[in-house]
């Protein structure tokens, strides 16, 4: 069990972040465990592990350690990978030294080597992560960028209305919220409880479902939890009749086909895979052609196919299942 006390004043230090070094070291976890969930199979089936690297060698199953200046603090919302690895090439040597030898596993090679010599180790796990992103994560990236900025919004704006404890007490099953502590029960966690209060942040990420990821160490606790949503990343998604592609263009068509039910930019944003900023632009022409309407729906404001919209597709004929 991992205790982080609140204080009344860090409690009001929770803030959000995302991070691309937390879906690497989620997503590589995910594939050295002994069973694949079943949501992820799709993208594990098509993704590949170097055996004999640092990631492989750090990153531990299920269950078990691994170390935590693999994470350092996330800065923001943007999710740079470059400037994340700038801070992981600058930990310091004895830091590494450290977590490493809380490892009760047996040490690789290329781990054996990181020990000994930190900074040519860490060039190295930089080279290996920007690999193993390039080749794994990039791809689905503006997917899964755009399902964890929504999960944000969403517990922000219960942050603001609720406090932490509307935010804290149902984060996943494995947290709880009480007088003034958080409990994470991760029962073959090794590092030390934190006795006293330093703010915390909460780090969405898709792949660390069905459990959570704590690192209470540090210069402030960090708990990374699953967006909502997941389930649906790797869904074969509709696509537009190709008549209808053609006469509107393949993104805006495929929203109208997504709008059969009304839906936020943010939400539609998720669903195509593409950014809210680049969706509002799309929906703002649709507007203006007739296509698309805009509405209240309680605090949410949402967008919703016209008439005009619903005969131009009955015209174009059935979307299809990608993939099938």
């Amino acid at each position: 069990m991992v205790s982080i006390a609140l204080s009344a004043t860090s409690a009001t230090r929770i803030r959000f972040a995302v991070s691309c070094l937390w879906e690497v070291l989620a997503a590589v976890r995910i594939l050295r465990s002994p069973g694949v969930p079943a949501l992820y199979r799709p993208w594990a089936d098509r993704t590949a592990l170097p055996p004999d690297g640092l990631l492989a060698g750090l990153v531990a199953p299920s269950g078990g350690y691994t170390p935590d200046f693999l994470t350092p603090p996330p800065a923001g919302l943007a999710a740079d990978l470059a400037t994340e690895l700038s801070v992981l090439r600058s930990t310091p040597p004895a830091v590494v030294r450290e977590h490493l030898d809380l490892s009760p596993a047996a040490r690789s090679a290329a781990v054996a080597l990181l020990h000994a010599d930190p900074p040519t180790g860490l060039r190295r796990l930089s080279d290996e992560i920007e690999s193993f992103w390039s080749t794994a994560v990039a791809a689905d990236w503006p997917r899964m960028k755009s399902l964890v900025d929504a999960e944000v919004q969403r517990r922000a704006r219960r942050l603001a209305e609720e406090g932490t404890a509307g935010v804290l007490d149902d984060l996943h099953p494995r947290v709880s919220w009480r007088d003034g502590v958080l409990r994470i029960d991760q029962p073959h966690c090794t590092a030390a409880d934190v006795p006293t209060g330093s703010g915390l942040v909460l780090i969405p990420s898709v792949f660390v479902w069905p459990g959570v990821l704590s690192v209470s160490g540090g210069p402030v606790p960090q708990l990374a939890y699953p967006a909502g949503g997941v389930a649906t990343l790797w869904e074969g998604g509709v696509q537009a009749p190709d008549a209808l592609s053609a006469l509107v263009g393949r993104g805006r068509a495929r929203m109208l086909v997504e709008l059969d039910a009304p839906l936020s930019t943010t939400e539609l944003a998720h669903r195509i895979g593409m950014t809210p900023g680049g969706v509002s632009q799309h929906l703002t022409t649709l507007r203006a052609a007739g296509l698309v309407t805009t509405h209240r729906r309680g605090r949410a404001v949402v967008n919703t196919r016209t008439p005009v919209a619903d005969a131009l597709l009955a015209a174009a004929g059935p979307p299809a299942i990608a993939g099938r």
